[in-house]
């Protein structure tokens, strides 16, 4: 099997390290950590494709550039909400749900704090992702969001990978094959 998965996305091309998840799977490694040429292109063509929304819902942690980046983008005073990983010591009443991740090894938590569940109650929300792939994340930002009275309009993703693909639900600018061994 190939080390490298060439991407092209948002007039880009990137070189992914193949990755093991187990011994009968290998993902294509995708982080926009630090790669701000591909978080702007990646926004802008989002942007394209996404309808109208009042304020961004992203988890905690890869996809908070490409939120911040598209929030930057759309102007307007546009806000970002980041679903944190943990409570933390500012948070008041916060609200939690579990998720489960492809790329984290164990069971997690997605925290919001009352203000931002606040702020939320009656707003069009746009879910952010870097890479949508078992879904797990967006049904804990959907019910974050649910709970704090919002109304998601759309779900989007840099990249769908696997079967989320084929969703027709979701936003995304290209697909990202898995590798079965």
């Amino acid at each position: 099997m190939a080390e490298y998965y060439n991407l092209k996305v948002a007039g880009l091309e990137r070189k992914l390290p193949i990755c093991e998840v187990n011994e009968h799977l290998d993902i294509a490694g995708f982080v926009m950590f630090s790669d701000v040429e591909l978080t702007v292109a990646c926004a802008r063509d989002l942007l394209k494709k996404v309808p109208e929304f009042d304020v961004i819902l992203t988890a905690e942690s890869k996809g908070i550039p490409l939120a911040y980046e598209m929030a930057r983008q759309f102007g307007n005073g546009m806000k970002y909400i980041v679903a944190r990983k943990m409570p933390k010591l500012y948070m008041r009443e916060p609200l939690s749900v579990d998720v489960r991740s492809i790329t984290t090894a164990a069971d997690q938590k997605l925290w919001l704090d009352s203000n931002e569940a606040d702020f939320i109650k009656g707003k069009r929300v746009l879910v952010v992702d870097d890479v949508i792939s078992t879904g797990e994340s967006l049904l804990a930002l959907q019910k974050l969001c649910d709970f704090a009275g919002g109304n998601i309009v759309a779900e989007c993703a840099v990249l769908a990978e696997g079967d989320a693909a084929k969703r027709s639900d979701i936003v995304f600018l290209e697909e990202l094959p898995l590798f079965f061994k």
